[in-house]
C-alpha cells in the first residue's frame, strides 16, 4: 500500500507546479483588490488591473470602487514575483508582490507597508 504522506506531499507538489506554470505565464493578469496595512493615511485599499501583451506587463490603479487613480508606470517581473510601480498623490510608489497561493498576493509598498492582493474573479 502507499504511504499516506506521499499522497498529501504529492499534492502539495502538484498545487506548487500548477502555480509555478501558472506565475511563468500571465499569473498577475487580471483584477486584484490590493490593500496596504499600516500607512498614514491607515489601511488603503485600491485595485490593480493589469494585462500582458506581447510578454509585457502594463496596467492602471484604481480607487476603492474601481476608478482609475493613474496608470502604472512599470511592472517588471523577476522570477516569481512583480515589482509594480506608479505616481499616486504625488508620491513615487513601488510595490513588490509575489504569489501566495493561486489567487492571492503577498507583498510590501516602499518597503515599509504590509500588501496582501486577492484575485477578483469575473463572473462567466
Amino acid at each position: 500500500s502507499t504511504p499516506l504522506y506521499s499522497s498529501a506531499a504529492s499534492d502539495v507538489y502538484k498545487r506548487q507546479a500548477n502555480l509555478n506554470a501558472q506565475t511563468n505565464e500571465a499569473f498577475y493578469a487580471g483584477k486584484w483588490k490590493i490593500t496596504v496595512f499600516g500607512t498614514p493615511y491607515g489601511d488603503v485599499k485600491m485595485g490593480f488591473v493589469i494585462e500582458k501583451k506581447e510578454g509585457k506587463y502594463s496596467g492602471i490603479v484604481q480607487d476603492s470602487t474601481g476608478v482609475e487613480i493613474t496608470k502604472i508606470s512599470s511592472i517588471e517581473e523577476v522570477a516569481k514575483s512583480i515589482t509594480v510601480s506608479y505616481n499616486a498623490m504625488g508620491y513615487d510608489l513601488t510595490v513588490q508582490l509575489e504569489p501566495a497561493d493561486d489567487d492571492n498576493l503577498k507583498g510590501i509598498l516602499n518597503n515599509m507597508f504590509d500588501t496582501k492582493g486577492i484575485r477578483i474573479k469575473e463572473n462567466k
